[in-house]
């Protein structure tokens, strides 16, 4: 049983997360959002990691499908379920928790 749990905390650990964030332009809050989501993906994911840009002034269509009401929007598409967070994503704890980030060394150092 103990080593099904390592197992399964090992594969967590190696699980690739696959974000989109979208934004409006290079507005303040899109550009402090963008840098917010890189900081923490480098500190937390290293690796395992990529960020699709979703500029919905050049593609206005694409809201639609992940159903974006407001932006910024931060969508995590992989791990599933999706998860959504909206705003500047400048509270490292509520993103974290919001993307079910944990840490590879326990506790978040806030």
């Amino acid at each position: 049983m103990e080593n099904t749990l390592a197992n399964t905390a090992s594969l967590m650990d190696e699980e690739s997360w696959a974000l989109r964030l979208y934004v409006a332009g290079q507005t303040p809050k899109s550009v402090t959002a963008l840098a917010n989501l890189k900081k923490y993906c480098e500190q937390y994911l290293k690796g395992r990691y990529s960020i699709e840009v979703i500029d919905l002034l050049k593609n206005p269509q694409l809201a639609e499908g992940d159903q974006i009401l407001a932006i910024p929007t931060l969508v995590r598409k992989v791990p599933e379920p999706i998860r959504k967070i909206i705003g500047d994503l400048s509270n490292e704890e509520r993103v974290l928790v919001g993307l079910d980030i944990r840490p590879l060394g326990g506790k978040p150092q806030l």
